[in-house]
This record gives C-alpha cells, structure tokens and sequence, in this order.
C-alpha cells in the first residue's frame, strides 16, 4: 500500500530527502498524469531548496573565459579585438593583469559570459 506524499514548500533537510525520495519513485510519470503533475510539482520545491541550501558558486572569471574560448574554438589571439594586444591577453589569461571594465563588457558581449562571473575579484600570480 503506498503512503501519501504531502507536497508542500520543503523547509527542512528531512522534508528535502523524502522529496527527492518520491520524485525518484515518480520521474518516469506520464507528464500529464496525476503523478507527472506531482513530479513536476516536486521538481520546483527541490529546486527551490537547493537555491537557498545549496547554492553553487560563480566560477573563476579567468577560467570562464579559458573554458567558453575552449567550446568556441577560439585561440588567445582571437580576444586581441577584446583585450587589447596580444601581450595584455597573456598577462590576463596568465593572472598577472587584471580585467577592466570595458574587457569585461567586450568579453561579456563576444563570449555570452555573464558580467557577474567577470567581475568576480581573483588573484594575480605574482613574480
């Protein structure tokens, strides 16, 4: 006989376990059954949870930008137009210069990085 599950907002880490417990029993509900509603219902109160308790932090703005370069195939030559010449990239791309404002929109707008990982302060390596 299975019990009843109580949806409701999840304020607790025991409320969050059986959440994720019924939502793993339910996943595979037709979506628009009354068991894919509550799965879908779930989802959102999970989600919502995890937002406050376990928040993921910003990534390294230096590695965003080696990363995002990465999937489009870019070299360090291809973010002169963005940086500056090819001696103020490497220094960027190797911590020992930092962003500046106008970088941070140029490699916002040119990688679709969000400003808010570029403006996160990191350390330079220094010599």
């Amino acid at each position: 006989m299975q019990t009843q599950f109580e949806i409701k907002i999840i304020k607790t880490e025991k409320e969050y376990n059986d959440a994720l417990s019924r939502l793993a029993l339910i996943f595979d509900a037709k979506p628009n059954s009354k068991e894919g509603r509550e799965a879908e219902l779930l989802a959102l109160l999970i989600e919502e949870y995890e937002k406050g308790h376990y928040p993921i932090a910003l990534p390294d703005p230096i590695e965003a930008i080696k990363i995002r370069m990465e999937e489009l195939e870019m070299k360090q030559k291809d973010l002169i137009a963005y940086i500056g010449n090819k001696s103020i990239v490497s220094e960027v791309l190797n911590r020992k210069r930092k962003l500046t404002v106008q970088m941070i929109r140029n490699l916002s707008k040119k990688l679709q990085l969000s400003a808010e990982v570029l403006v996160q302060d990191y350390e330079l390596i220094r010599k």
